[in-house]
């Protein structure tokens, strides 16, 4: 693996370290979940071989830090991080955008917000709950997290958590998730220590967010909706498939599940680089 040049840019609220493989048009890689840059450790260096791969930690996540520890997080400021670095590595073209689960509603809003710095956006499973017809059901669950989390600690709310993504009553068993290989494995663990903030801040704000259909609808053109093949019947694939039926886009499937991108890293690549050829 080449080891990538590395920078920090302060932002409103925060200052972001980001990372920077490659030469040519920018591919810009939005985390989700508790992952930061290292989500990416496992594609990064296949796509810098056809252009400038930039990757990064969200703010309060690993070595981006909030100027105020206690800040609430909003997506509208997640997305304007991803719009700032877009402004400082690629001031002068539009760039290619991927975003994963809570990245990828980052990526989402990106999007409507600043159409002219996006040549196209791959949204995969963004957890975009409020499109969908039983929300209030959704919207008990995160309720439910929030108190486990409260009187419980971190790790029976992730519980909860879990067994609220993975149900559908019309679903199938879900397929057991693939052993990680080692490094990967240990980049989970390393994101053991961004968890708590994840549950508390991110969820609560990202899984509340009501995407502008019309507005994507206008820009669908440059916007590609992703699933996990595997991940069918799980509430991200779901919202992803809800989504892109209410804007008439056809659903891109991608290998593996929710994180196809840490399980399938080859694979994923290259679907990924025929999804921004399309």
């Amino acid at each position: 693996m080449t080891d990538p040049t590395t920078g920090s840019l302060r932002v409103n609220g925060a200052t972001l370290h980001y990372e920077v493989r490659g030469q040519g048009p920018l591919l810009l890689l939005i985390p989700g979940g508790a992952g930061g840059a290292a989500s990416f450790d496992g594609i990064a260096d296949d796509l810098a071989a056809e252009g400038t791969v930039a990757t990064y930690d969200p703010r309060g996540m690993s070595r981006s830090t909030l100027h105020d520890p206690e800040a609430e997080q909003q997506v509208v400021e997640h997305a304007d991080d991803a719009y700032q670095l877009l402004e400082l590595l690629s001031p002068n073209q539009p760039a290619r955008v991927f975003g994963a689960s809570s990245g990828a509603i980052a990526a989402l809003h990106l999007l409507t917000a600043h159409p002219e710095r996006v040549e196209r956006v791959v949204a995969h499973e963004p957890p975009v709950v409020e499109v969908l017809p039983d929300v209030r059901e959704h919207r008990a669950l995160l309720a439910r997290v929030q108190e486990t989390f409260r009187a419980a600690g971190l790790m029976p709310a992730m519980a909860v958590f879990a067994a609220g993504l993975k149900k559908d009553g019309g679903a199938t068993e879900p397929k057991p998730e693939m052993k990680l290989p080692p490094q990967a494995a240990a980049r989970a663990e390393r994101t053991m220590t961004n968890l708590p903030y994840f549950v508390e801040r991110i969820v609560p704000s990202f899984m509340a967010y009501g995407p502008d259909i019309n507005r994507l609808e206008a820009l669908s053109n440059r916007l590609v909706l992703a699933c996990g093949q595997d991940s069918h019947g799980e509430l991200p694939n779901r919202a992803a498939t809800f989504l892109a039926e209410a804007l008439g886009t056809k659903l891109q499937h991608f290998p593996g599940g929710h994180t196809g991108l840490t399980t399938h890293p080859a694979e994923f690549a290259e679907v990924l680089r025929k999804a921004f050829r399309a």
